[in-house]
This record gives structure tokens, sequence and C-alpha cells, in this order.
């Protein structure tokens, strides 16, 4: 696909450079054509008689004048780009007409005419462009309308007219099926690698009211779906107005790396007399687009349904007035820069994260005809719905991919895959690997999935060839690639040859344009189980690849399927010996596993001594005796497992009968048990009533669930085996739980939702059975909800109480905006906040700041409970207000946000300084100067060893040790693990009190953060040319030619009036005399996911010191690359310089971090990432202005010789 791509399109194509022009400009796109030619009364002859009539493509043969009377209409209001007439120009659709045969006619006229207006309008401040439009045809492709290679050969032909009319860029547009969207993708690519040019691309989706495209695909799914084509701008048009599109341009504008579009109906449709009519204004329009462009980036905006010239006029004093928030966004397509969008395969429906939260990509292998007789004889039956069945049962066992493989001898695979596919993709909401060892098969599969799928796989046993074939199928459709270490000398047995093949793979796939997040590699699980010499070491060699590959090829995924291992045993063997395989492989670093999860046990399911010796036959860890074998665990293994049979493997650990009931009925939730559950139950009800057995044995166990998850002994698909257990219980206690009154109603509504974009419900259907069975009722959303229905329940329950719940740290974001929309719609019921990744200071503080009712943190199912009934009481005794909360005191052991004691405790002078400092400001009668300062004169402008930016990453760029040289321990052991001086302890014993304590837990850290590459500095940074004027830094492109931006800083003053700016030269001549120093340093995406692990497993104090170490390294990364700032602009610090002087700044110049006094506005940090390209190094800058990854920053530098800290 890409094949004449190339990294000049942005320089070549006038369109291009106009929307990335760094004055970032609204292009104003026309309205809708069709409205406008209705509105001009046209007769069945001005279509070419009845016959033609209504079809609009053919008035540029018959009626030219009209189209471009349409075309002038616009261009007179103020448009920067006017569409071709070509809308439904497909031969395709052209076909209804019997015109199919002049659709490259059609399409061509249609270009010449629009082209024709454009350069009559166009001007050197104004030009306007042509968009060849290409609508979504008649036919729905996903649904078997239409065969992919018909649909693509008439985009083809479509693309090649309006090349020939010579327009601008391509538009997609009204996209109802993503399917579509690949079909027309590839016949534009076509086109132009037959005419030898080349085109931007904009792609433009339909979301109906429902919040999905026609064939059910989210903006999610889209997202992941487009991303890996050679896409310009994306965004949304028709079906609604712009308020249904907020929540999808929102999350466009935080995850996808496209420039944004936004081209809405004039407010949804209403049926008059049988005619649809558009109720929204021009000047309602206008606002509610600017919102898109000023606060989320959208930088494309224009009409369509219902939408007149004088709709477009109003939206064209946008670009006059405002400028878009700024968005990084892909210029050069070939680098595919990751940016917001996080990395995932997609079904049909939605899109699943290839990096799962404690848990490895689980891939489920049944659907495989090479490894199972059942798909085969359901092959040789043809019955599909058997296979769809077999698939659906994957989605069950929690799978996160569907393995389908239809590899078998005397078929036709291509025709299997095809009818297979087909049919999964509409029944199975799940995105699919298509697995064969014949890329046609392969390709049979991508020509009917609309989803983002992976491709298994691809090697080098046949050379080069179907090696590369595979890489253009997963570039040319969109796909992520498994490759294989295999060569042309056959399967890589050692690790050495594993991850040498590996990196031959990454360096070509890199180079084809397949990046590193899309490439999952498969290190070969070979069989230890045969006995022989030669496969002793297989496991062990994989296990040792996978390390390798984890930490020499960043970014990479790697994928094995896990029960080869095992080949040959007995099924109970196979079931222990698999299940520790993976364990140890997901320790060693793999990510994904091609794996039936009812055939793996979680490690406590296993006893010591048959994990001990799993674990001897993986290591090959035999005993001899000279040359004779005293211990070979693979004898002992099947020895073992002799005549035991499958369900017993199972069901090993822990006697259940033996146990006490209380503990039996705690453990039968460890094991996700449920046979002997209903009896254990009918014995606990003699001793105990059942509310007490769930809070108390059944709680517990789910409390054991948790922490075996967060230690990494219990993966995700045995949790949720726990839970299902757990409602189990619950249900069979309902009945004898005692009943509200028959006319009671339930004593308070109760409405939970998991937020938009996690899908982590176990602890939201815990509070959800807790509060059903003590007579709440509980309205249940489920996961990844919107505020939009969360807001749209509420208004049809009308819950006395919102609850929301989220795993993920982006959640917490999300519900802080919700809290806010809540205020909007009117909504100040009290809401409870539960998940792993909040705090109670973030919702006490944070979150009660921005909602107008009151908050809790709600730190367990039963902290809900204890408000709820607290709540109900005080509302029943008039003691509790919405905005007040409890009126009589707030019950003990709960916490209202807001109130006196539900923030953090820790309040330190730095938190309480900015506010002495405004007051002081406020009360400084003396004005802003913008002269510069008398104690800082002019100095020689410095002269680094290069100009522009540069990055720095890798351990031969940035040796470790050499940064944690410069870690300061006393900011990491006081103020980040707050190991701090106790009243009374002389500074001689605290000093040892941390050398005892301190410092051992700080070389463990160091050490195993080196041992398992937790830390991965990279450092974006370079040398602009600048100038002073007033009180702002002028920054220029390395040239000097063109100005960038500037930094505007405040002035002190009283004092010396020190200001940064006057740490550079003046401007002369309103050009560059001076050079600035920018850096921006990060400790790599890897700590702030380490750290969220352990804080999701319940690890404290590791979390509190890998943390604040990560951290603390950042600032260690930042005093290194100033210091080699220095050294490149002549100021080497002396030699053996210590760190104490370093960090009492004892070298020439200073160091300036956006957000303290001297330059307090963090949002300058946006451009100075975009001028350093520190994307390259995974560093951004979200909505909030808060650096990501977490453990960053960013400074000034300045090596003047006046220059240092100071407030201003």
């Amino acid at each position: 696909m890409q094949a004449v791509q190339t990294k000049s399109i942005t320089e070549s194509s006038r369109f291009l450079k106009r929307l990335h022009d760094p004055s970032r400009p609204v292009l104003v796109f026309d309205g809708a054509t069709g409205t406008s030619l209705q509105q001009m009364d046209l007769s069945a002859d001005d279509f070419g008689g009845e016959v033609l009539e209504g079809c609009n493509e053919n008035l540029v043969i018959t009626r030219p004048d009209a189209v471009q009377a349409v075309h002038r209409q616009f261009l007179e209001a103020g448009c920067d780009v006017i569409e071709t007439d070509t809308f439904g120009a497909a031969s395709v659709v052209l076909v209804e007409y019997d015109l199919e045969d002049q659709a490259f006619v059609l399409n061509k006229r249609a270009a010449e005419l629009a082209r024709e207006l454009a350069d009559e309008y166009s001007t050197a401040e104004k030009p306007r462009f042509v968009a060849g439009s290409m609508g979504p045809t008649t036919k729905l492709p996903t649904l078997g309308h239409i065969d992919f290679d018909t649909l693509r050969a008439s985009f083809c032909e479509q693309a090649a007219g309006l090349i020939a009319g010579d327009v601008d860029l391509f538009i997609i547009e009204t996209c109802q099926d993503v399917l579509q969207i690949k079909a027309a993708l590839q016949g534009v690519e076509d086109a132009f690698e037959a005419s030898g040019e080349r085109r931007p691309l904009m792609v433009s989706v339909t979301m109906e009211t429902t919040g999905t495209m026609l064939v059910g695909s989210d903006i999610a799914a889209v997202v992941s779906i487009l991303e890996p084509f050679p896409i310009d701008v994306l965004g949304l048009n028709c079906a609604t107005g712009p308020e249904q599109m907020k929540e999808h341009i929102k999350y466009l504008a935080e995850y996808s790396p496209f420039v944004v579009s936004c081209i809405p109906n004039a407010g949804l449709p209403e049926n008059i007399g049988g005619v649809a009519h558009y109720r929204l204004t021009p000047i309602e329009l206008k606002m509610q687009l600017m919102h898109f462009v000023e606060d989320l980036g959208v930088q494309v905006i224009g009409g369509c349904c219902g939408t007149t010239p004088a709709h477009i006029k109003a939206l064209s004093e946008i670009s006059d007035e405002l400028k878009p928030a700024n968005r990084t966004v892909r210029t050069h397509h070939l680098e595919r820069q990751q940016l917001g969008y996080e990395p995932a395969a997609a079904s049909l429906y939605g899109a699943t994260p290839y990096f799962q939260d404690n848990s490895f990509l689980i891939i489920g292998e049944r659907l495989n005809a090479s490894g199972s007789k059942k798909v085969r004889d359901l092959l040789n039956e043809e019955d599909w719905d058997g296979l769809v069945g077999l698939a659906r049962g994957q989605l069950k066992e929690n799978a996160h991919v569907l393995d389908v493989n239809v590899d078998y001898v005397g078929r036709d695979g291509e025709k299997d895959m095809h009818e297979l596919v087909t049919r999964v993709v509409t029944n199975v909401n799940l995105p699919l690997m298509l697995d064969s060892t014949e890329w046609q098969k392969m390709e049979a599969g991508l020509k009917v999935a609309g989803g983002k799928c992976i491709l298994n796989s691809t090697n080098y046993e046949d050379g080069d060839e179907r090696f590369f074939k595979v890489l253009e199928l997963a570039r040319r459709y969109g796909a992520a690639v498994v490759i294989g270490t295999i060569d042309e000398e056959g399967m890589a047995r050692t690790a050495e040859k594993k991850v040498a093949i590996a990196k031959r793979a990454y360096r070509d796939a890199v180079e084809f344009g397949i990046p590193a997040r899309e490439i999952f590699y498969d290190p070969l699980a070979l069989p230890i189980s045969t006995g022989i010499e030669e496969d002793r070491r297989n496991a062990i060699e994989t296990i040792e690849s996978i390390r390798r590959i984890r930490s020499e090829l960043p970014g990479v995924h790697i994928v094995l399927g896990v029960s080869n291992v095992s080949f040959g045993l007995s099924p109970a063997a196979r079931i222990t010996l698999n299940s520790v395989f993976l364990h140890d492989c997901c320790e060693a670093g793999m990510d994904a596993a091609i794996v039936s999860p009812v055939k793996i046990l979680p490690l406590i399911k296993i006893e010591e001594d048959h994990q001990q010796v799993c674990r001897d036959l993986i290591n090959d860890s035999r005993r001899f005796d000279g040359d004779v074998c005293i211990y070979d665990p693979l004898t002992d293994l099947t020895t073992l497992f002799e005549g035991v049979s499958t369900k017993e493997a199972r069901s090993s650990g822990p006697s259940l009968a033996d146990l006490p009931i209380e503990d039996r009925l705690k453990q039968h939730i460890i094991d996700g048990e449920r046979i002997g559950l209903e009896e254990a139950l009918n014995e606990g009800l003699g001793n105990y009533k059942p509310l007490e057995i769930v809070n108390t044995f059944l709680l517990n166990g789910m409390k054991v669930v948790g922490e075996l998850f967060g230690s990494g002994q219990m993966q995700l698909p045995f949790v949720l085996q726990s839970a299902e257990t757990m409602k189990s219980a619950v249900a069979f206690l309902e009945p004898h739980m005692e009943k509200s009154d028959g006319e009671r109603s339930a004593k308070a509504k109760f409405l939970i939702a998991t937020v938009k974009g996690d899908v982590h419900d176990i602890g939201k259907n815990l509070v959800d059975i807790i509060l059903t069975n003590n007579g709440y009722e509980v309205i249940n959303l489920g996961i990844k909800q919107d505020v939009g229905a969360i807001i749209a329940a509420q208004e049809q329950h009308q819950a006395d109480c919102i609850a929301m719940s989220g795993l993920l740290v982006k959640s917490t974001a999300f519900m802080k905006d919700n809290l806010s929309a809540f205020n909007e719609a009117g909504i100040n019921v009290p809401v409870v906040l539960g998940g792993a990744a909040l705090t109670p200071r973030f919702v006490n503080k944070d979150c009660s700041e921005v909602y107008n009712g009151k908050v809790l943190y709600g730190r367990d199912a039963f902290t809900d409970l204890r408000f709820m009934d607290a709540f109900v009481d005080a509302r029943q005794s008039d003691s509790w207000d919405n905005e007040q909360g409890f009126l009589n005191g707030t019950p003990e052991g709960l916490t209202l946000g807001g109130e006196s004691g539900s923030q953090s405790d820790s309040s330190t002078s730095a938190d309480s300084k900015p506010n002495e400092d405004e007051k002081k400001v406020k009360a400084d009668p003396v004005p802003v100067s913008f002269d510069r300062s008398d104690t800082v004169p002019e100095e020689t402008a410095i002269q680094p060893s290069f100009l522009g930016p540069k990055v720095l990453q890798g351990d031969a760029e940035i040796p470790l040790p050499e940064v944690m040289a410069y870690l300061d321990r006393q900011a990491l052991f006081a103020g980040q693990w707050q190991m701090r001086k106790v009243k009374g302890q002389s500074r001689e014993d605290y000093e040892a009190d941390l050398q005892a304590k301190a410092e051992p837990v700080l070389q463990a850290w160091l050490q195993r953060s080196i041992d398992e590459s937790l830390l991965h500095p990279a450092v974006a940074y370079g040398y602009f040319p600048c100038g002073r004027e007033g009180n702002d830094v002028v920054v220029f492109d390395p040239d000097g030619s063109r100005q960038l931006g500037r930094f505007s800083v405040p002035r002190q003053r009283g004092g010396n009036r020190y200001c940064i700016a006057d740490f550079y030269r003046d401007l002369v001549d309103g050009g560059p005399s001076d050079v600035l120093p920018m850096q921006a340093v990060t400790m790599g995406e890897q700590a702030s996911v380490f750290a969220q692990q352990l804080f999701e497993a319940d690890s404290y104090s590791d979390y509190l010191f890998f943390h604040g170490l990560a951290v603390q390294m950042a600032e260690a990364l930042a005093e290194w690359t100033h210091a080699r700032v220095r050294r490149e602009c002549g100021f080497a610090d002396p030699e053996g310089m210590q760190l104490r002087d370093v960090l009492a700044q004892r070298y020439r110049g200073s160091r300036y971090s956006f957000g303290y006094p001297a330059c307090p506005n963090v949002a300058d940090s946006r451009q100075q990432l975009l001028w350093l390209g520190a994307d390259r190094v995974g560093l951004s800058m979200d909505e909030g202005d808060q650096l990501h990854p977490e453990q960053s920053t960013t400074a000034l530098v300045a090596l003047h010789s006046k220059a240092r800290y100071f407030s201003a």
C-alpha cells in the first residue's frame, strides 16, 4: 500500500503546507452540496432525463453551471476547501443509472469544474483547495453486499478520475463500514501508484446516534483500525449535529495521531412532512464548533447535511478569530509516530490494547484446525455455526484475541478462511489472529475482516520473499504481524540464534514501515518432553531469548504457543507443565500467549513439589553421578501424573473437604471452585446468617484473590473465575436473606458504571452484589460508559447516588471530567468514586473542588454500604443536603470530600508559598518593567557544537551508572521516601540510620532497575537561535530564518528585577543574536507502568520506593543533561566536581523548569516538546498540561554568568 509514498509529500502538497503551517490555521470545508442543489429546483431534464433524475453526479455534464454555482456560493462564503460533486460517482453506485462506464469521465470533469473555481478565488493569503469526494457507496462489505476486490477496483477508478482532474486531496467521507474504508484506501493507493502522483488523504466516519458506526464500530476501534494507514486528517461527518459528536471528537483529540476534523449536520434531522429539516442556525453551529477548535484542537471544520452558505460564512469567521488548541500530529507517515495512540488490535466493534493490565494478552487457541480434531471435523462438515460457537466459547473463557487457523490438507483454505471469518467478525467481539503458513489464506481473511488483525506469521525459512510478502499484507491492510525465529537454516534453538533472527527481522520490518509496537516475536516453544538430548534446553533457551528480546528490542511484543512445550505428555502433566512454563515466560517478559485459559492453572493450585519438578525440567536441572543420570525431572513428572486425570490435575491443591467450614467457604472463592459450593453454603447457613457469610468468609476469599493477583501469582482469567464463583454463592444465598416489606420500595437507588475506556468491573460488581443484598436497587450500566450514557441513565432512573469505578490511571481523569459534566446537567446527588488508581486526596480534594454535590472515596464495597446506610438515615431525618452533606455531622468512619481532614495531612510549605507570593504581587504597586535588568548585561553569545534538536537514548548514549551519579539522595530519602530526621535525633544518628536502612533499599532498587530494565532514560535536547524582546525569549528555527514562537516570562518588580529573558542577547533587526539551549528528559513509560503495577498489587512500600526513585532519577537525568549542555558550549564542570557542588549550582548558568516562579507557565512546555521532537522519545503533554510519562521534566537553560534561581 504506500508504494509511492515519500516523506516529501508534506513539502510538495499545497494543502499540507497550509495545514501544517506554524500558524496552524483552521481550514473550513464547504457545506451541503445536495441541500444546495435541491434548492435550485432542477428538473428531470437538467439531470439528463427521467431515468437520471436525482443523479447529482451527472450534473457535471448536463448542468456544469449549476454545480459551479454551488461551489461559488461556498467560496464566496469564505470556505478554504470545496468538495467535488462526486459523492456517489463510484461505478458500483453509478450502475443504478447505467452510468458505470462513465465513472472516470464524471470524476475528472467534476474535479476540473471545482479546480477552475478554486483557482479563481485562491490568493497567496487565502489559498483555496479542491477535495475529491468519495462517498461510502450504497453497499456494506462487512454485511456481504459486495466483495472487497470489486469495491477496491471501483474506488481506484474513481480516484484515477479525480487525480486526472487535479484535486488537491481526497476525502473518503460518510464512512459507515471500516472494511469499506480499507477498500477505499487501497483503491486510492492503487491509483497513486498507477499515476505516479500522491495526494493527501482525509477520512471522515459517520457515528450514528447509537454512538457507533452503522456496522457497530466504536470510535476507539476506528482509531485502532485506521492508525496504520497514511491518513492526514481523520474526523466525523454527517448523521448528527456537533453536540452528539462531542465525545467522539474528544477521543480523537486525545488518541488519534492525525489532524482532527468535524463536519456535522446542522443539528439532528427532524422529519417534517416527509422532508428532513435541520434546525441549527449558523451562529449556533459556529458556537459549538468553536469549543472543538479552541479546547480540543480540531483544525478542519465544515458543514454536512442542512448547512448552507450562511453556515459556512459563520464557520469561516472562526479561522480569523481562533487558533486551535495545540495537538502534535503526524506529518511523515513512514515514521508512524505513536503520539497519543494506544497500540491495540480491534474487532469490528471495539479495540483491545496489546498491553493488558496485570495479564498477558490471551489469544484463544481452540479455533485451530492444525491442533484440533473437532475444528477439522466441523470444517469437513462445513458446520459454520458450530465453528462460530467454538469462537464464542473463547470469549466466555476470557480470551482477548481469537486465533483462526483453517490449515487442513485437502480443503480449499482460502475459501474456508473467507467463509469462517465472514461469520466470526459479526458474531464475536474479539480481534482476530489470522493463522496460516500460506499468505494467500491470511489475505482471504483480511478481505472480510474490518477490524485490525494480527497475522501469524512470517519468517525467513523460505528466504526474504515470503517474509516481506506477509509484511506487505500487514502494511496494506493495517495489521500487526507475528515473526517466528526461523531462518534459512531452520528453527532457532539457542537463545543467541533466536535473538539474532529477531534483530534481523526488527531491522527489516521497521525499515519496511512496520513499527516495533506492531511486531510480535514468537521465539518458539519447542517440546522438552521427548527425552532427546538436543531438546532438553528448548525451554530455558526460549525463556532466555524472551528476556533478551524484551531488553534489546524495545517496544516489541513476545508471543508463544505455550502448549507446544509439553507435546507428548499426558493431559494432566501437560496442564501442570504448561502453567508453570507460562508463568516463567511472563516473568521473563512475554506479554502474549496462544493458550486455552481453561487448560491453565494458577500457581496456587499447583503443589509446590509439582512446581519444582516442572521448573527442573524447564531449566534442565538433571543431576549426574559421573555419566549416570541420578535425577531426571522428565521421568519424575511422567511418574507423578501416571494415571492422573485432567480433572484430578485441575483440582490439585488444598483439599476442601478437610477444611473447617469457614476456611472452606473462603477457599471456594480463592479456587474459583463451584463444585461442592452449594453443599458448603448450606452447611454454613447452619451456623451463620447469609449476609455474614457474604461479608466475612466470601469477601475474605476475594481479598486473598486480590493479593494473589497483585503479586503475580494469579492471572486475570482466574480472578474472573473467582468473581463468578462469588456471584454464584451470593445468588444461592439471596433467597435466604431478609427481604424488604412487600409494599415498601428499595431503600434507595444506586447507579454504578465503569467509566469510559476501562473494562474492569470486578470491584463494581462486588458493590452491586453487596448493595443489592442490603435492600438497595442497583442500576449497573456495565463497563466503558461515557459520560453521556451515565447522564442519560441518571435522567431516566433518578438515582439517589451515582458511583463511578475505574482501575486505570486515565480513568481518574475521566471521572473528574464527568463530575464537571454532571454540574452542567444539573446533577448534584452524592457521587462515590472507587478504583485502584484513585487516592483519597485526589477524590476528596481535586474531585470535590469541581463538583457541586458531595463526593466520597469508595475504598471498598463496605465503605459504599456504610455511606448509603448513613445517607438514607440522614435523609429520613431531614439531616442531609446534596450540596452540604450530613447536616448533623458526618458519621464516624466516613469522610466526604471538602470536609476538614478529608485531604492529605501533608501540606508542605511549597504548597502554601504560591498563595503568599500572589498576595505580595497584588499588593505591590510597582508597575511591570520590560527593560533589561541593570545587573544582567549582555554577554557574548554561546557557541554550541550544533544547532537544532537531538535525541539521546539507549545505554550507549546514556550510560545509566553516569546518571545515577547525579542522584540526589537527600531529596530521595527525605522528600520522596519521607525518611526524615525525628525530633531529638542527632544529625550523625540520622545519617547512620539512612546508611543502615535507606541505602540498602536504594542499592537493591538500583540493581533491580538495571536487571529488569525498569528505567529507560531518554533525552531530547538542542540549541535554537534566539533573542530577547522585552520580557520574552523569541525562538527561531535552526537556520534562524523563521520565528518558531516565544516564551513570555515574568520579571521581578523589585530588587535586581531579574527576568530569564535578560540572560540572552537582544534581537538584532528582529533576528536572533544568541542561542537558547533546551532539554526534555524522561525515565520512560515503563517506569510509570511498573510503578502503577506495584500500586495496583497493593505493594505500597515497593510503590513508594520505586516511584520515588524514578522521579528522582528523572531529576538526575536532567542534571546529567545540563552538564552535557555546559560541556558542549565550552563551560565544562571542573574535573572531579562533587555532587553537592552540582546540587548547590556551583557551575556557570542555570536551568529553569516550567511551573516554578521564574517561568510559571507549564503549558509553555508544549511548544518546547514540539520543537525538540520529544515525541521521538515518547514524551508528550496532555490536555491538562501534564507531562507523560510521569517521570519526566523539561527546562530552559541559560549560560549567562549571572543566571541563577530566583522568584519572580
